[in-house]
């Protein structure tokens, strides 16, 4: 029987601070935090999905082969416009590496800003939304 995958349920990002990263997305990307299970592990939730935190120091198993700190690229799709996310960011002084650029998202064309975790992951912030 073949099947076809319906979405993306969580990710798992390797760490190097759990508490600095957690503070990062909660304060950057406005995720809520979620502690879970009885190994206490770290979630942080959006929308119908979450990204799972994974301490580079205490791995769980299974995980990825090369797991490490600032090997993820990540796009984040936002409900407002790129100049909202751009004051935002400058707003929690983080460096803008790249945008806004003009993009192909899933659902079409989208407008991305780039920029990085505190453990170096990218990260593109894009809206579907025109300015």
């Amino acid at each position: 029987m073949r099947f076809t995958v319906d979405r993306l349920d969580h990710l798992v990002i390797t760490c190097s601070d759990l508490e600095r990263s957690s503070a990062w997305y909660q304060r950057v990307l406005g995720m809520e935090r979620e502690t879970y299970g009885a190994d206490h592990r770290t979630a942080l939730k959006f929308g119908g999905q979450k990204i799972n935190l994974q301490p580079a120091a205490g791995k769980i198993e299974p995980y990825a082969q090369s797991a490490l700190p600032g090997s993820a690229d990540l796009c984040f799709v936002t409900a407002v416009g790129t100049d909202e996310i751009i004051n935002h960011l400058r707003n929690c002084e983080i460096m803008i590496e790249l945008g806004p650029v003009g993009r192909q998202g899933a659902l079409g064309p989208m407008t991305s800003i780039y920029c990085r975790d505190p453990d170096g992951n990218l990260i593109e912030i894009s809206s579907y939304l025109a300015n």
